[in-house]
C-alpha cells in the first residue's frame, strides 16, 4: 500500500480531494482517504501505480505539497537534518560574511556551491579564507541578530523525539552555530565544521576533515546501524547539493525549499509548508505535536 498525503500551506477542500480520488480510483486502486486535520492535511491510500498518483496530485492543489510513500514504516524513529535554510532561517557564512562586508562576493559561492556547481569543500575553504582577521566576538552577535529557527523546526524534532525518535543535526556549517541551534531545537547531537581562531580572530581556514557530503551519507548509516533500523525508517532533510547523498539513502528522503538539483532528485519535496510537513507526511495530527 501507498499513502499520498496533501499539505496545504493555506487550505483545502474536500470536493477538490474527492475529484482527484475518482480521477486515481482508476490505476491507484484507491482504498480511502481521510483527514489528519480538516481543511490543512490529508491521506489518500491506494494499492498501485504510485507515478500516475503522483502525475494527478502534484500541482493539482494550490500552494499545496504532495508526499507519495510507502505506507509501511511511514512514522520515522530518525531524522537527519540540514541546518543552513533547512533548520534556520539563513546560511551562517554569508551572515558572518556580511558584518567582514562582503556578503555580496560571498553569497554567490554559497549559491553555486548548494547548486551542484562547485566542490563544496574547495567553495568552504575559499569563502572561510576571504573571513581571515574577523574578529571571534562576531560569530556570538551573528548567532544572537540573525539566526532564527526555520518555522517548525521545534515541532518537528520534539515531536519525534517524544514518540521515540532520534534526530541528528549535520551541517557543512559552522559548531559554533550548529551546536546551540541544535541544542535550541531538541536534537540529540550536532555535526558540524570547526572554524579555526587564535588570538581572538578567524585565522581564515577550517579544521579538517571538512563535513560535506560524505559525512552527512556516513553520518545516516551510523545512526541506522547504532539504532538497529532499517532506512525505511529514517529521514532525511535539506536543501542543497551537499545533501542528495543522504537524502537518497533515507526511507523518505526530503528536498527542503531546496535547489533545482535537489528538488528534483528527491523522494519528496516541501516547497509552500513548514516543517511540520514532515509531521504531517509521517500521518500525525497537530494535535499530537510537541509545540513547547
Amino acid at each position: 500500500m501507498f499513502i499520498a498525503t496533501l499539505i496545504a500551506a493555506e487550505s483545502i477542500a474536500e470536493r477538490d480531494i474527492s475529484e482527484a480520488v475518482a480521477q486515481m480510483t482508476p490505476l491507484c486502486a484507491v482504498a480511502d482517504w481521510n483527514w489528519i486535520d480538516e481543511g490543512r492535511a490529508a491521506d489518500i491510500c491506494f494499492a498501485e501505480d504510485p507515478d500516475f498518483a503522483g502525475g494527478v496530485l502534484h500541482g493539482r492543489f494550490d500552494r499545496t505539497d504532495v508526499v507519495i510513500q510507502p505506507a509501511t514504516h511511514r512514522e520515522k524513529r530518525l531524522l537527519v537534518a540540514d541546518m543552513d535554510s533547512t533548520m534556520i532561517t539563513v546560511e551562517c557564512i554569508d551572515e558572518l560574511a556580511d558584518y567582514a562586508g562582503i556578503k555580496e562576493q560571498v553569497a554567490e559561492v554559497t549559491e553555486r556551491a548548494m547548486r551542484g556547481e562547485l566542490d563544496f569543500a574547495a567553495a568552504l575553504d575559499a569563502r572561510v579564507a576571504l573571513l581571515e582577521g574577523l574578529d571571534e566576538s562576531v560569530i556570538e552577535q551573528c548567532l544572537a541578530e540573525r539566526v532564527t529557527l526555520m518555522a517548525g523546526a521545534r515541532a518537528l524534532v520534539r515531536t519525534m523525539k517524544a514518540r521515540g525518535g532520534h534526530a541528528i543535526l549535520v551541517s557543512g556549517g559552522f559548531t559554533r552555530f550548529a551546536e546551540p541551534v541544535a541544542a535550541e531545537i531538541g536534537f540529540d547531537r550536532a555535526i558540524a565544521n570547526y572554524l579555526e581562531i587564535a588570538h581572538g580572530r578567524l585565522t581564515g581556514r577550517v579544521r579538517k576533515p571538512i563535513v560535506g557530503s560524505d559525512t552527512k551519507e556516513k553520518t545516516l548509516l551510523a545512526a541506522l546501524d547504532e539504532l538497529g533500523i532499517g532506512a525505511a525508517e529514517s529521514m532525511a532533510v535539506g536543501d542543497g547539493a551537499n545533501d542528495l547523498a543522504m537524502i537518497r539513502r533515507a526511507g523518505l528522503g526530503v528536498a527542503y525549499r531546496a535547489k533545482p538539483i535537489v528538488a528534483g532528485a528527491a523522494a519528496a519535496r516541501i516547497d509552500y509548508g513548514d516543517l511540520t510537513a514532515l509531521l504531517y507526511a509521517q500521518g500525525i495530527p497537530s494535535a499530537e505535536w510537541v509545540v513547547a
